[in-house]
């Protein structure tokens, strides 16, 4: 995990939201994004700070899908916000729906603090695996 996680680098999105990887896996990642700091000017989640968090999971599912060595480009996201929240952590769980050749897909379900679900996505993905 340590080894695809330090191919993100320093200055990325992921660093600046405030994104922590928990678990990490073609079929499954989990991950965490404070509220602080992601907010829209009322003070609730940014919706687009949602789609950050559900792109940046779906995305690594993705590329673990093709690991070492591949390549995953977003190519649609969707999501629907069901509630909001103005504090503490949230947590994206991203479910593979399909692993195919050149493209995959997961649901991601964000959460809030007491296991209420704020946001229900889609992310698919373009993914090609190392040449030889």
């Amino acid at each position: 995990m340590d080894e695809i996680l330090a191919t993100f680098g320093s200055g990325t999105l992921v660093e600046r939201m405030g994104i922590e990887f928990v678990e990490i896996s073609a079929a499954r990642v989990v991950g965490t994004m404070p509220v602080e700091g992601n907010t829209q000017v009322a003070g609730f989640l940014h919706g687009g700070a949602s789609c950050v968090l559900a792109e940046t999971l779906g995305s690594v599912g993705a590329l673990l899908h093709v690991w070492p060595g591949g390549l995953a480009l977003g190519t649609d996201i969707n999501a629907t916000h069901h509630r909001s929240v103005r504090s503490g952590t949230v947590t994206g769980v991203a479910t593979a729906v399909a692993l195919g050749r050149t493209l995959t897909s997961h649901e991601v379900v964000i959460s809030d603090e007491e296991g209420r679900r704020l946001c229900t996505a889609r992310i698919t993905n373009y993914v090609r695996a190392a040449q030889p």
